[in-house]
């Protein structure tokens, strides 16, 4: 019996979903640090929509992501498997088939578009919803599968998929493509190639950065076809992954709401660019009108919510894939305070296991179920998802995975805890993290060999400054422990972190 059929089996054989069964809506910022909206104390970057929201909600400040970058973010999102179990552990390319990393090349043939797929025995939280009656829809960008495999949003749960298939396209706001289920959309976009600004031209003048404003703004399409898939889904249950790509690099956002950061941040140095990004005249005003734009964007959502009546009855998720980027040059983590209450760093924010690279802004809202201005402080994570919407409709997961329902803590009643939160990642030197209780713990530079863990307690130290594992051999064995009961070899040898497979746990 395939899992599939054994999943379609054990749904019509679990409770069935009640009247107050909501639409769910996932709203994934991209690259959004934890101190970037201004309930969470942001000073420069106004975001009105997303600040009611959690006025209408709860704010679950404890809430991390799967990982620290992209893929295997939305891998531990989507499946419900923490990255000890999931086969998507990191950002992996894909080079061996060719120039992926040229938009050309790719626009000439799809086979270098796209990232390495997921197996096809992994089930998603949309295969679930959509055997339980549920349409199910996807904006945004992916990165799970190639166009040319069988892990494309189509085969994985999503009725309705419009976007980007590869996340190394969304490094341009204004592609030459994206693609509406299986078929590619061609835009009326210039393809432009990443690098510095042209030598002799004046870094100093608008006009210099022409190049890099084309006319079809993917941000802004898809935005279109997903309020479209709310309009043509009003009458049914629906679920709406939007994965948006703001506000991730590069630098290109609405000229609106540039002007308005412009005027209010005063003058800049421009950034002119290198290998893997354009150049902007003004790149703290576009980094934070793309902020804005995404604030406008879920306004739009709940607008029309409201408006059409199912807001009442509608999970809205908002969080974000992982903390902010550390490229000071086009973002300003320093003067934007882009974590918040954690450290502005190269080796504390995207890409790193500490508080900033991985605990994610997130609210959610459901009025008929949530206590609006509500808070809470349980420690959760992606993967607990899957299993939070299985809870809400009644139905089995339909293999086990690493989550624990929060619907509890969402509705204020009695939450069952993790024994330990979980990460590895394979980027950026080889990492591990657990968190237990409010206890942290994590090693980097695993390629280098076994590494000790560094202890921290949240509670006082929410900056991880304070290393206290010489003080709590204890705690630090019990973390061990757990970080070797977690682990699983990755079935891709480029997820492997050598010293993870020999048992080696130092």
């Amino acid at each position: 019996m395939t899992v599939l059929f054994a999943f379609l089996m054990s749904c019509n054989t679990t409770k069935q979903k009640g009247a107050e069964s909501p639409n769910f809506i996932f709203i994934l910022a991209d690259d959004l640090g934890y101190g970037e909206i201004g309930i969470q104390g942001q000073k420069w970057i106004e975001t009105p929509n997303i600040d009611q929201l959690a006025r209408e909600g709860m704010i679950m400040t404890d809430h991390y992501s799967g990982a620290p970058v992209c893929a295997p973010a939305r891998a531990v999102l989507m499946t419900g498997l923490h990255a000890g179990n999931n086969p998507v552990r990191g950002n992996s390319e894909w080079g061996e088939r060719g120039d992926v990393w040229s938009f050309k090349a790719m626009f000439e043939d799809s086979v270098l578009e796209g990232q390495r797929p997921m197996p096809d025995s992994i089930l998603t939280v949309a295969n679930m919803l959509q055997s339980n009656g549920y349409k199910t829809g996807m904006v945004g960008k992916w990165g799970l599968g190639a166009p040319n495999t069988s892990s494309i949003p189509n085969k994985k749960g999503f009725d309705f998929f419009y976007g980007y298939n590869c996340q190394r396209q969304a490094h341009t706001l204004y592609p030459s493509h994206l693609w509406r289920n299986q078929d590619r959309h061609i835009l009326n976009n210039e393809i432009v190639d990443k690098g510095s600004l042209p030598e002799g031209w004046d870094p100093d003048d608008d006009k210099s950065y022409a190049l890099y404003i084309q006319n079809d703004y993917a941000p802004t399409l898809m935005h279109h076809e997903a309020m479209q898939f709310l309009e043509r889904n009003q009458g049914q249950k629906f679920f709406l992954y939007y994965a948006s790509p703001l506000p991730h690099l590069p630098l290109q956002a609405p000229q609106k709401w540039v002007d308005h950061y412009k005027t209010k941040l005063g003058p800049e140095k421009p950034y002119l660019g290198n290998a893997g990004y354009y150049p902007n005249r003004t790149p703290r005003a576009t980094y934070a009108a793309m902020i804005s734009y995404l604030d406008e964007q879920v306004g739009d959502i709940v607008a029309f919510l409201k408006k059409t009546g199912q807001y009442e009855n509608t999970m809205i998720v908002f969080s974000s894939d992982n903390g902010p980027t550390h490229i000071d040059k086009q973002v300003d983590i320093q003067f934007f305070n882009s974590t918040g209450i954690f450290v502005n760093s190269k080796n504390t924010v995207k890409g790193n296991v500490n508080e900033g690279g991985i605990r994610v802004p997130t609210i959610v809202t459901w009025p008929a179920k949530i206590k609006a201005g509500s808070t809470s402080d349980h420690p959760s994570v992606f993967y607990d998802y899957f299993a939070t919407v299985c809870d809400i409709l009644g139905v089995e997961s339909p293999y086990p995975t690493d989550g624990i329902s929060y619907y509890p803590a969402l509705t204020e009643k009695p939450q069952q805890k993790h024994d330990y939160l979980y990460w590895e990642f394979p980027g950026y030197g080889g990492q591990q993290a657990i968190r237990m209780g409010n206890w942290k713990g994590f090693k980097k530079n695993l390629f280098k060999g076994p590494s000790a863990i560094e202890l921290y307690d949240l509670t006082q130290d929410p900056k991880e400054l304070n290393d206290l594992a010489a003080e709590h051999p204890e705690m630090v064995k019990k973390m061990e422990d757990f970080l070797d009961e977690a682990h699983t070899t990755a079935a891709q040898k480029k997820f492997r972190i050598p010293v993870l497979e020999k048992g080696v746990n130092e």
